[in-house]
Protein backbone atom coordinates (compact mmCIF):
# COMPACT_ATOMS: atom_id res chain seq x y z
CA UNK A 1 0.00 0.00 0.00
CA UNK A 2 1.17 3.81 -0.72
CA UNK A 3 1.67 5.85 1.30
CA UNK A 4 -1.53 8.50 0.53
CA UNK A 5 -4.29 5.74 1.08
CA UNK A 6 -2.32 4.12 4.27
CA UNK A 7 -2.54 7.69 5.69
CA UNK A 8 -6.04 8.26 4.84
CA UNK A 9 -7.07 4.83 6.53
CA UNK A 10 -5.56 5.70 9.34
CA UNK A 11 -6.79 9.34 9.67
CA UNK A 12 -10.43 7.56 9.00
CA UNK A 13 -9.92 4.71 11.51
CA UNK A 14 -8.26 6.89 14.36
CA UNK A 15 -11.64 8.23 15.45
CA UNK A 16 -13.73 5.57 15.50
CA UNK A 17 -16.82 7.26 16.90
CA UNK A 18 -16.68 10.05 13.83
CA UNK A 19 -15.79 7.03 11.58
CA UNK A 20 -18.93 5.35 12.67
CA UNK A 21 -21.12 8.66 11.72
CA UNK A 22 -19.79 9.05 8.59
CA UNK A 23 -20.59 5.17 7.72
CA UNK A 24 -24.45 5.81 9.44
CA UNK A 25 -25.06 8.93 6.91
CA UNK A 26 -23.89 6.81 4.06
CA UNK A 27 -25.63 3.78 5.04
CA UNK A 28 -29.20 5.76 5.61
CA UNK A 29 -28.53 7.85 2.47
CA UNK A 30 -28.35 5.10 0.28
CA UNK A 31 -30.75 2.75 1.66
CA UNK A 32 -33.20 5.27 1.72
CA UNK A 33 -32.91 5.43 -2.30
CA UNK A 34 -32.50 2.36 -2.68
CA UNK A 35 -36.01 1.71 -1.18
CA UNK A 36 -37.66 4.84 -2.82
CA UNK A 37 -35.94 3.47 -6.26
CA UNK A 38 -36.38 -0.11 -5.86
CA UNK A 39 -40.67 0.79 -4.94
CA UNK A 40 -40.41 2.81 -7.98
CA UNK A 41 -38.94 0.25 -9.87
CA UNK A 42 -41.25 -2.05 -8.53
CA UNK A 43 -44.72 0.15 -8.79
CA UNK A 44 -43.21 0.85 -12.21
CA UNK A 45 -43.51 -3.06 -13.58
CA UNK A 46 -46.60 -4.06 -11.56
CA UNK A 47 -48.65 -1.01 -13.56
CA UNK A 48 -47.76 -2.39 -16.81
CA UNK A 49 -47.60 -6.30 -16.32
CA UNK A 50 -50.74 -6.97 -17.80
CA UNK A 51 -49.17 -5.12 -20.82
CA UNK A 52 -46.31 -6.27 -20.55
CA UNK A 53 -47.59 -9.78 -20.40
CA UNK A 54 -50.17 -9.82 -23.25
CA UNK A 55 -49.35 -11.05 -26.86
CA UNK A 56 -50.12 -8.51 -28.90
CA UNK A 57 -48.32 -6.04 -30.85
CA UNK A 58 -50.74 -3.11 -31.31
CA UNK A 59 -54.14 -2.21 -29.05
CA UNK A 60 -57.40 -0.80 -29.55
CA UNK A 61 -58.64 0.77 -27.10
CA UNK A 62 -61.68 3.36 -26.39
CA UNK A 63 -60.74 7.03 -26.93
CA UNK A 64 -59.65 8.59 -23.84
CA UNK A 65 -58.26 5.39 -21.95
CA UNK A 66 -56.07 6.42 -19.14
CA UNK A 67 -54.59 3.27 -18.35
CA UNK A 68 -55.14 -0.72 -18.74
CA UNK A 69 -57.22 -0.71 -15.45
CA UNK A 70 -59.35 2.02 -16.61
CA UNK A 71 -62.43 -0.15 -18.04
CA UNK A 72 -64.65 1.32 -20.78
CA UNK A 73 -66.70 -0.79 -23.60
CA UNK A 74 -66.08 -1.33 -27.86
CA UNK A 75 -68.51 -2.56 -29.53
CA UNK A 76 -68.04 -5.65 -31.75
CA UNK A 77 -68.27 -4.14 -34.71
CA UNK A 78 -65.06 -2.53 -34.40
CA UNK A 79 -63.19 -6.26 -34.37
CA UNK A 80 -64.71 -7.05 -37.33
CA UNK A 81 -63.61 -3.91 -38.84
CA UNK A 82 -60.06 -4.01 -37.80
CA UNK A 83 -59.57 -7.86 -39.39
CA UNK A 84 -60.84 -6.43 -42.72
CA UNK A 85 -57.34 -3.56 -42.68
CA UNK A 86 -54.60 -5.20 -44.61
CA UNK A 87 -51.70 -6.94 -42.30
CA UNK A 88 -54.02 -7.68 -39.21
CA UNK A 89 -53.49 -11.11 -38.47
CA UNK A 90 -56.19 -11.28 -35.30
CA UNK A 91 -58.42 -8.87 -33.22
CA UNK A 92 -58.68 -10.70 -30.00
CA UNK A 93 -61.33 -9.46 -27.44
CA UNK A 94 -60.37 -8.99 -23.80
CA UNK A 95 -62.88 -8.31 -21.31
CA UNK A 96 -61.69 -6.64 -17.83
CA UNK A 97 -63.62 -5.25 -15.01
CA UNK A 98 -64.75 -5.10 -10.92
CA UNK A 99 -66.94 -8.18 -9.74
CA UNK A 100 -67.39 -9.30 -6.34
CA UNK A 101 -66.10 -12.61 -4.65
CA UNK A 102 -67.81 -14.36 -1.95
CA UNK A 103 -65.79 -16.82 -0.10
CA UNK A 104 -67.41 -19.89 1.38
CA UNK A 105 -67.55 -18.38 4.75
CA UNK A 106 -70.00 -15.68 2.94
CA UNK A 107 -67.59 -12.76 3.41
CA UNK A 108 -67.28 -10.35 0.00
CA UNK A 109 -64.19 -8.61 -1.58
CA UNK A 110 -63.75 -6.74 -4.58
CA UNK A 111 -62.00 -8.44 -7.57
CA UNK A 112 -60.39 -7.29 -10.99
CA UNK A 113 -61.36 -9.73 -14.07
CA UNK A 114 -59.39 -10.64 -17.08
CA UNK A 115 -61.31 -12.42 -19.36
CA UNK A 116 -59.98 -13.58 -23.06
CA UNK A 117 -60.83 -16.64 -25.80
CA UNK A 118 -59.58 -19.71 -24.41
CA UNK A 119 -59.01 -20.72 -28.32
CA UNK A 120 -57.34 -17.72 -28.96
CA UNK A 121 -55.72 -16.25 -25.83
CA UNK A 122 -53.49 -13.43 -26.17
CA UNK A 123 -53.07 -12.72 -22.20
CA UNK A 124 -53.08 -15.79 -20.35
CA UNK A 125 -52.20 -16.12 -16.79
CA UNK A 126 -48.31 -16.91 -16.42
CA UNK A 127 -45.91 -18.27 -13.85
CA UNK A 128 -48.71 -21.32 -12.80
CA UNK A 129 -47.41 -23.52 -10.04
CA UNK A 130 -50.50 -25.48 -10.57
CA UNK A 131 -53.09 -26.18 -12.87
CA UNK A 132 -53.22 -25.37 -16.19
CA UNK A 133 -54.45 -21.79 -18.34
CA UNK A 134 -56.36 -24.33 -20.51
CA UNK A 135 -58.13 -25.39 -17.87
CA UNK A 136 -59.96 -21.93 -18.21
CA UNK A 137 -61.98 -23.12 -21.19
CA UNK A 138 -64.19 -25.50 -18.42
CA UNK A 139 -66.98 -23.79 -17.54
CA UNK A 140 -66.82 -21.99 -14.32
CA UNK A 141 -63.06 -22.26 -14.01
CA UNK A 142 -60.88 -19.46 -12.89
CA UNK A 143 -57.13 -18.71 -12.45
CA UNK A 144 -55.78 -17.03 -9.44
CA UNK A 145 -52.49 -16.22 -7.49
CA UNK A 146 -51.24 -17.51 -4.30
CA UNK A 147 -50.12 -13.74 -3.11
CA UNK A 148 -53.99 -13.81 -2.47
CA UNK A 149 -55.26 -16.61 -0.73
CA UNK A 150 -55.94 -15.03 2.59
CA UNK A 151 -57.50 -12.18 0.83
CA UNK A 152 -59.78 -14.68 -1.26
CA UNK A 153 -59.95 -17.40 1.28
CA UNK A 154 -58.34 -20.09 -0.73
CA UNK A 155 -56.31 -22.25 -0.26
CA UNK A 156 -55.87 -24.82 -3.04
CA UNK A 157 -56.54 -25.99 -6.42
CA UNK A 158 -59.97 -27.27 -6.65
CA UNK A 159 -61.83 -25.01 -4.08
CA UNK A 160 -65.24 -23.51 -5.00
CA UNK A 161 -66.17 -19.86 -4.35
CA UNK A 162 -68.95 -17.34 -6.38
CA UNK A 163 -68.43 -14.22 -8.25
CA UNK A 164 -71.60 -12.57 -8.01
CA UNK A 165 -74.30 -15.13 -7.64
CA UNK A 166 -71.89 -17.50 -9.92
CA UNK A 167 -70.70 -20.73 -8.60
CA UNK A 168 -66.72 -20.92 -9.77
CA UNK A 169 -63.70 -23.51 -9.29
CA UNK A 170 -60.08 -22.47 -8.91
CA UNK A 171 -58.31 -24.68 -11.72
CA UNK A 172 -55.09 -22.41 -12.09
CA UNK A 173 -52.92 -20.84 -9.39
CA UNK A 174 -50.05 -18.57 -10.10
CA UNK A 175 -47.10 -17.31 -7.92
CA UNK A 176 -46.27 -13.32 -8.19
CA UNK A 177 -49.22 -11.76 -10.31
CA UNK A 178 -49.93 -9.16 -7.97
CA UNK A 179 -51.71 -6.12 -8.22
CA UNK A 180 -50.63 -2.14 -7.29
CA UNK A 181 -53.91 -1.47 -6.03
CA UNK A 182 -54.10 -4.49 -4.14
CA UNK A 183 -57.66 -5.97 -5.84
CA UNK A 184 -56.70 -9.35 -6.65
CA UNK A 185 -56.86 -9.94 -10.29
CA UNK A 186 -58.95 -13.02 -11.16
CA UNK A 187 -58.62 -14.44 -14.78
CA UNK A 188 -61.68 -16.55 -16.75
CA UNK A 189 -63.03 -17.46 -20.07
CA UNK A 190 -64.17 -14.24 -22.09
CA UNK A 191 -67.47 -15.39 -21.80
CA UNK A 192 -67.44 -16.11 -18.34
CA UNK A 193 -65.66 -12.70 -17.60
CA UNK A 194 -68.64 -10.87 -19.36
CA UNK A 195 -71.40 -12.72 -17.08
CA UNK A 196 -69.00 -11.53 -14.11
CA UNK A 197 -68.82 -7.95 -15.00
CA UNK A 198 -72.20 -7.31 -16.32
CA UNK A 199 -70.64 -6.93 -19.92
CA UNK A 200 -72.83 -7.42 -22.81
CA UNK A 201 -71.93 -9.98 -25.53
CA UNK A 202 -71.19 -8.07 -28.49
CA UNK A 203 -69.08 -5.71 -26.08
CA UNK A 204 -65.23 -6.28 -25.10
CA UNK A 205 -62.88 -3.76 -23.08
CA UNK A 206 -59.74 -4.31 -25.75
CA UNK A 207 -58.82 -5.88 -29.18
CA UNK A 208 -55.23 -7.14 -28.51
CA UNK A 209 -54.07 -7.29 -33.00
CA UNK A 210 -51.67 -9.54 -33.60
CA UNK A 211 -50.03 -8.53 -37.32
CA UNK A 212 -49.32 -10.55 -40.50
CA UNK A 213 -45.45 -12.19 -40.02
CA UNK A 214 -43.27 -9.79 -42.21
CA UNK A 215 -46.03 -6.84 -41.66
CA UNK A 216 -44.85 -3.34 -40.39
CA UNK A 217 -46.46 -2.43 -37.15
CA UNK A 218 -46.82 1.23 -37.78
CA UNK A 219 -47.96 1.07 -41.20
CA UNK A 220 -50.40 -1.18 -39.94
CA UNK A 221 -51.04 1.02 -36.57
CA UNK A 222 -51.69 3.81 -39.22
CA UNK A 223 -54.23 2.17 -41.48
CA UNK A 224 -56.17 0.81 -38.23
CA UNK A 225 -56.50 4.84 -37.36
CA UNK A 226 -58.03 5.40 -40.83
CA UNK A 227 -60.58 2.81 -40.71
CA UNK A 228 -61.46 3.11 -37.39
CA UNK A 229 -63.24 5.86 -35.48
CA UNK A 230 -64.42 6.65 -31.54
CA UNK A 231 -60.79 4.51 -30.64
CA UNK A 232 -57.41 4.61 -30.42
CA UNK A 233 -55.22 2.39 -31.95
CA UNK A 234 -51.85 1.94 -29.96
CA UNK A 235 -48.34 -0.18 -30.32
CA UNK A 236 -47.73 -1.89 -27.06
CA UNK A 237 -45.14 0.49 -26.24
CA UNK A 238 -47.33 3.00 -26.64
CA UNK A 239 -49.96 1.81 -24.44
CA UNK A 240 -47.55 0.85 -21.47
CA UNK A 241 -45.92 4.39 -21.43
CA UNK A 242 -49.06 5.88 -21.19
CA UNK A 243 -50.18 3.50 -18.21
CA UNK A 244 -47.23 4.01 -16.71
CA UNK A 245 -46.96 7.89 -17.18
CA UNK A 246 -50.74 7.71 -16.05
CA UNK A 247 -50.08 6.17 -12.75
CA UNK A 248 -46.05 7.04 -12.27
CA UNK A 249 -46.72 10.85 -12.57
CA UNK A 250 -50.37 11.97 -13.30
CA UNK A 251 -51.23 10.56 -9.22
CA UNK A 252 -47.95 11.83 -7.87
CA UNK A 253 -46.67 8.36 -7.06
CA UNK A 254 -43.24 8.84 -8.82
CA UNK A 255 -43.15 12.38 -7.88
CA UNK A 256 -43.05 11.18 -3.89
CA UNK A 257 -41.38 8.70 -4.95
CA UNK A 258 -38.12 10.62 -6.20
CA UNK A 259 -38.71 13.29 -3.44
CA UNK A 260 -37.88 10.35 -1.28
CA UNK A 261 -35.23 9.05 -2.91
CA UNK A 262 -33.66 12.74 -2.63
CA UNK A 263 -34.20 13.55 0.54
CA UNK A 264 -32.08 10.76 1.49
CA UNK A 265 -29.75 11.77 -1.06
CA UNK A 266 -29.43 15.49 0.76
CA UNK A 267 -29.27 14.46 3.85
CA UNK A 268 -26.98 11.81 3.74
CA UNK A 269 -24.08 14.07 1.79
CA UNK A 270 -24.62 16.74 3.98
CA UNK A 271 -23.98 14.27 7.00
CA UNK A 272 -20.82 13.07 5.22
CA UNK A 273 -19.57 16.24 4.38
CA UNK A 274 -19.71 17.67 7.83
CA UNK A 275 -17.96 14.67 8.97
CA UNK A 276 -15.34 14.62 6.43
CA UNK A 277 -15.29 18.52 6.92
CA UNK A 278 -14.91 17.96 10.93
CA UNK A 279 -12.03 14.96 10.81
CA UNK A 280 -9.86 17.22 8.17
CA UNK A 281 -10.31 20.31 10.58
CA UNK A 282 -8.82 18.15 13.53
CA UNK A 283 -6.36 17.39 11.26
CA UNK A 284 -5.29 20.36 10.55
CA UNK A 285 -1.77 20.53 12.31
CA UNK A 286 -1.01 17.33 10.49
CA UNK A 287 -1.74 18.69 7.12
CA UNK A 288 0.24 21.91 7.73
CA UNK A 289 2.82 19.73 8.77
CA UNK A 290 2.72 18.00 5.21
CA UNK A 291 3.02 21.03 3.51
CA UNK A 292 5.44 22.67 5.52
CA UNK A 293 8.25 19.52 4.65
CA UNK A 294 6.87 20.52 1.02
CA UNK A 295 4.14 17.84 0.33
CA UNK A 296 2.77 18.38 -2.69
CA UNK A 297 -1.26 19.52 -2.53
CA UNK A 298 -2.14 16.76 -5.28
CA UNK A 299 -0.94 14.47 -2.49
CA UNK A 300 -2.73 16.03 0.41
CA UNK A 301 -6.21 15.98 -2.12
CA UNK A 302 -5.21 12.06 -2.44
CA UNK A 303 -5.32 11.67 0.82
CA UNK A 304 -8.53 13.41 1.65
CA UNK A 305 -10.09 11.69 -1.30
CA UNK A 306 -9.12 7.98 -0.24
CA UNK A 307 -10.48 8.83 2.96
CA UNK A 308 -13.81 10.04 1.35
CA UNK A 309 -13.63 6.30 -1.42
CA UNK A 310 -12.73 4.25 2.13
CA UNK A 311 -16.16 5.74 3.75
CA UNK A 312 -18.04 4.74 0.61
CA UNK A 313 -16.70 1.23 0.07
CA UNK A 314 -17.58 0.55 3.60
CA UNK A 315 -21.00 2.79 3.90
CA UNK A 316 -22.23 1.21 0.36
CA UNK A 317 -21.28 -2.77 1.38
CA UNK A 318 -23.68 -2.30 4.71
CA UNK A 319 -26.19 -0.51 2.68
CA UNK A 320 -26.29 -3.33 -0.13
CA UNK A 321 -26.49 -6.05 2.55
CA UNK A 322 -29.42 -4.09 4.06
CA UNK A 323 -30.90 -3.83 0.53
CA UNK A 324 -30.78 -7.39 -0.02
CA UNK A 325 -32.58 -8.27 3.05
CA UNK A 326 -35.26 -5.63 2.16
CA UNK A 327 -35.57 -7.00 -1.26
CA UNK A 328 -35.90 -10.41 0.20
CA UNK A 329 -37.88 -9.42 3.45
CA UNK A 330 -40.52 -7.98 0.41
CA UNK A 331 -40.66 -10.20 -1.66
CA UNK A 332 -44.02 -11.61 -0.99
CA UNK A 333 -46.00 -8.24 -0.49
CA UNK A 334 -48.39 -6.06 -2.05
CA UNK A 335 -45.28 -4.04 -3.31
CA UNK A 336 -42.13 -6.17 -3.06
CA UNK A 337 -38.81 -3.95 -3.29
CA UNK A 338 -36.89 -4.62 -6.64
CA UNK A 339 -32.94 -4.09 -7.23
CA UNK A 340 -31.84 -4.73 -10.43
CA UNK A 341 -27.66 -5.09 -11.25
CA UNK A 342 -28.03 -1.76 -13.22
CA UNK A 343 -29.62 0.23 -10.21
CA UNK A 344 -27.08 -1.34 -7.79
CA UNK A 345 -24.07 -0.66 -10.19
CA UNK A 346 -25.80 2.86 -10.55
CA UNK A 347 -26.21 3.18 -6.44
CA UNK A 348 -22.54 2.09 -5.82
CA UNK A 349 -21.53 5.31 -8.34
CA UNK A 350 -23.94 7.48 -6.69
CA UNK A 351 -22.15 6.53 -2.83
CA UNK A 352 -19.01 7.69 -4.60
CA UNK A 353 -20.16 10.54 -6.16
CA UNK A 354 -21.77 11.68 -2.94
CA UNK A 355 -18.36 11.52 -1.18
CA UNK A 356 -16.11 12.63 -3.05
CA UNK A 357 -18.00 15.64 -3.33
CA UNK A 358 -18.50 15.81 0.29
CA UNK A 359 -14.71 15.57 0.45
CA UNK A 360 -14.07 18.82 -1.46
CA UNK A 361 -15.23 21.29 1.62
CA UNK A 362 -12.26 19.78 3.44
CA UNK A 363 -9.81 20.45 0.62
CA UNK A 364 -10.62 23.72 0.10
CA UNK A 365 -10.18 23.94 4.15
CA UNK A 366 -6.84 22.29 3.90
CA UNK A 367 -5.52 24.05 0.76
CA UNK A 368 -6.00 27.72 2.76
CA UNK A 369 -3.49 26.51 5.33
CA UNK A 370 -0.50 28.79 6.05
CA UNK A 371 2.13 25.71 6.47
CA UNK A 372 3.95 28.45 9.08
CA UNK A 373 1.17 27.62 11.77
CA UNK A 374 2.91 24.26 12.16
CA UNK A 375 5.81 26.20 13.64
CA UNK A 376 3.43 28.00 16.12
CA UNK A 377 2.53 25.05 18.09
Amino acid sequence: MSLAPKLAFRNLFHDRLRLIATVIGIVFSIVLVTIQMGLYVSFERMVTVMIDHADADLWIVPRGTKCFEDPSLLDERERFRALSVAGVASAAPLVIGFAQWRTPTGGNTPIFMIGSDPRDAKLRPWNLIEGSADALAIPGAVAIDRSYFDRLETTRLGDYAEIGDQKVQVLAISNGIRSFTTTPYVFAAIDRARAYTGTAANKASYFLVRVTPGANVIDVRNRLRAQLSDVEVLTTGEFRDRSANFWLFGTGAGAALFAGALLGLIVGTVIVAQTLYSSTKDHLNEFATLRAIGSAGTYIHQVIIYQALLSAVIGFTIAAVIGWIVVVATADTALPVVITPLMTVMLLLLTVTMCVLSAVAAILKVMRIDPAMVFTR
